[in-house]
């Protein structure tokens, strides 16, 4: 199977700043006039303060500032925010050339998670999904991935200690810049690469890609279906992409990197919640070093699926933990902003 993309779009035809690493940064204050300590002090208004202009770094000569005015240092603008009764925080987020992606800031006692788009827009087209349903408009930039971090680690005021690749998109579709934007996070900000988790429906090949990379990252397969019918039904581009033939891929994966493989399973009520269904995908995953995310679906306009009942989401629990197959359940945060698993669409336009 192929996945059909379109060349990414840059929206400014100067490089922005954000993304460039202390010695990226070194060398372009030096062509700029200045001497090599400024490069860490840029470095650190960027990564550190969160500088959203060049016109924000004061250390700099109000002079300077003003010759190099046209680099931009390549933030978002903030184009609404909407909070959940948890604490959760959706972010619709405007991007240089008008495009508006997702981001979403998801608190608890001792971390701070950002869910982050890839993508502005989807062409998975998953059938629960809300994003799928928007269709896909570019791939995002390295700068734009990582402007996310920055924005939600701004406005909470607090260290974002974890990311997950599950926003808007599909990552391994825009690898490159997901991987540089992961080295970012990871040298630059300072967050673990054993904290971020990148997730995928999977593509052919692109799994093993990945590993090529030797990132530590954990990958998260969006399996949703123990079968291939159902899971042909449920996710569109798996239609040629056999579910056999993903699972010996992402165990290639769990054998080069070492990392545990993170299964996500939305269960959808009367669709593949069955007892019998949990036994099927027991028996896909034997063997495998998984675990199972249990995801009870999230309500989303246009689609005609329910969520089960608590009593049919600990019977495919019980089932799995009898065939010794590790299991959590995810109830998701954000329900009340539309900022759950699978409810990520930018609707709010003005």
């Amino acid at each position: 199977m192929s996945v059909t993309t379109v060349d990414s779009i840059t929206p400014t035809t100067i490089t922005p700043l954000l993304g460039m690493s202390l010695a990226e940064l070194t060398a372009w204050v030096q062509e700029h006039g200045q001497p090599a300590y400024r490069g860490k002090q840029l470095y650190q208004w960027i990564y550190q303060q969160g500088a959203r202009s060049l016109a924000d770094v004061d250390v700099f000569s109000k002079q300077w500032r003003e010759t190099v005015k046209d680099t931009p240092i390549g933030r978002s603008t903030i184009h609404h925010r909407s909070v959940s009764g948890d604490g959760t925080v959706k972010y619709l987020l405007k991007l240089k050339d008008g495009q508006i992606i997702e981001a979403v800031g998801i608190p608890s006692a001792k971390r701070l998670t950002v869910c982050v788009s890839s993508q502005v827009g989807c062409a998975m087209a998953c059938t629960f999904c809300a994003t799928g349903k928007g269709g896909f408009m570019r791939h995002l930039q390295p700068y734009e991935i990582i402007d996310q971090v920055l924005t939600v680690q701004g406005d909470f005021q607090e260290r974002v200690t974890n990311v997950v690749f599950m926003g808007m998109g599909e990552p391994l579709a825009n690898l490159d810049h997901v991987v540089t934007a992961v080295k970012c996070m990871n040298q630059d900000i300072g967050i673990s690469q054993r904290s971020i988790v990148v997730s995928t429906v999977g593509i052919p090949g692109k799994i093993h890609e990945l590993a090529q990379h030797e990132l530590q990252v954990t990958l998260a397969v969006s399996l949703h279906a123990p079968n291939q019918r159902i899971r042909a039904e449920l996710v569109p581009t798996a239609e040629n992409y056999e579910i056999d033939d993903l699972l010996d891929e992402c165990r290639d994966y769990v054998q080069i990197t070492g990392r545990r493989l993170s299964v996500e399973y939305v269960l959808l009520a009367g669709v593949n919640d069955a007892r019998s269904h949990a036994s099927e995908l027991a028996s896909k995953l034997r063997g495998f070093q998984s675990h199972v995310n249990l995801i009870p679906y999230n309500p989303i306009e246009d689609a005609d699926y329910d969520r089960p009942t608590p009593r049919d989401v600990q019977d495919f629990v019980d089932v799995l933990e009898q065939k010794h197959i590790a299991v959590s359940v995810r109830y998701s945060k954000g329900l009340g902003a539309s900022a759950a698993c699978g409810q990520l669409r930018a609707n709010q336009r003005v």
